[in-house]
């Protein structure tokens, strides 16, 4: 069975900043994901690399490493992952507005 974005985003919800309890995807901080065949086939046959364009909630962030290495892992350890690469860009700034309804709920934002 072949890989989906969606696949990678319902992965994704399982990363958190750690001063925030919501999950990246749902804070907005995921801008893109793009994925493309490796040259390089895995046990499972044709692999995807996939490269996340993603930000954070200020350009200060102390857990940026530990977020984008968070989020590397956790695609490496999908079936069907040939490479991982995760890019911290910061435009557009992100802002509240980006946080998805579930997002407000959790943080008493309504």
């Amino acid at each position: 069975m072949a890989l989906t974005q969606e696949d990678v985003i319902t992965a994704l919800k399982e990363c958190y900043d750690p001063e925030i309890p919501v999950n990246i995807v749902d804070l907005g901080l995921i801008y893109e994901v793009r994925m493309k065949p490796t040259d390089v086939p895995n046990l499972q046959g044709q692999a995807e690399d996939i490269e996340v364009e993603m930000t954070l909630t200020t350009p200060g962030c102390p857990s940026s490493q530990d977020i984008s290495n968070q989020v590397q892992q956790r695609l490496l350890r999908m079936p069907g992952v040939g490479n991982a690469t995760v890019n911290i860009v910061w435009y557009p700034q992100w802002t509240p507005e980006r946080l998805s309804p579930e997002a407000r709920k959790q943080l008493g934002i309504e």
